[in-house]
């Protein structure tokens, strides 16, 4: 059944690991899994600009059906395989609603992250704003709360949208691994957010997306004063 499916990816992109989390969820481990190098710039090959005209990753095929943004292949991973695998969206409409509530929502965490990361990582550090790099943070420090919070209300051994694991989580785990790299004091700071995350990293969904250069490589500490 996996067998027809493809994924174009990179290591380290949150957006593809999102959709490589839901693959394994629904039991598509067998896809079809082409690890692309941003740096030699295989994400504006021809291969991948025919069906990507953007010349992003993740880029996804299941047979004729192509889908390139990585929350819409999410959903309709769900939305095809409904009935096997994990169930990620659950029918109930007010949970469904707040599942995919959280879902997008996730991805306030993503732009205030890179607004502060991108700009660290593409200026000289001799030339660095400190008043921008003051602002981006603060907005990153009022996200986090948030989704501490929503964890706190779910109670010990909670999902971010409830007792089950779905959509959401796929979502907000990546993000808060790449947060984890760049050295945020997590535990410190967002306890349950760091009790959640150390849960969730070692699921073997998660580990199957883990980027590969990151287990030889350092992160960054553009976090840690935040």
């Amino acid at each position: 059944m996996s067998s027809d499916i493809t994924l174009y990816w990179g290591s380290g992109s949150v957006p593809c690991w999102r959709p490589m989390i839901c693959l394994e969820e629904k039991g598509l481990s067998g896809y079809n899994s082409k690890l692309v190098s941003f740096e030699k710039k295989e994400h504006k090959s021809d291969e991948i600009m025919k069906i990507n005209p953007r010349g992003q990753v993740p880029t996804f095929k299941h047979g004729d059906v192509v889908v390139n943004e990585s929350m819409a292949i999410c959903l309709y991973l769900e939305n095809t395989f409904k009935n096997q695998g994990t169930k990620l969206l659950p029918d109930d409409p007010s949970q469904q609603a707040l599942v995919l509530q959280r879902f997008m929502e996730t991805q306030n965490i993503m732009d205030k992250n890179n607004a502060l990361v991108y700009y660290k990582f593409r200026t000289k550090q001799e030339d660095w704003d400190q008043g921008f790099i003051a602002e981006k943070s603060k907005a990153l420090a009022e996200e986090l709360p948030l989704w501490e919070k929503y964890l706190s209300q779910g109670g010990e051994g909670s999902f971010i949208a409830g007792k089950d694991f779905t959509l959401a989580d796929a979502a907000l785990i990546p993000a808060l691994a790449y947060l984890v790299r760049m050295k945020l004091p997590m535990k410190e700071r967002f306890p349950h957010l760091a009790s959640y995350y150390e849960r969730m990293k070692d699921r073997p969904s998660v580990q199957s997306g883990w980027p590969p250069h990151w287990k030889d490589t350092p992160g960054y500490d553009y976090l840690k004063d935040v």
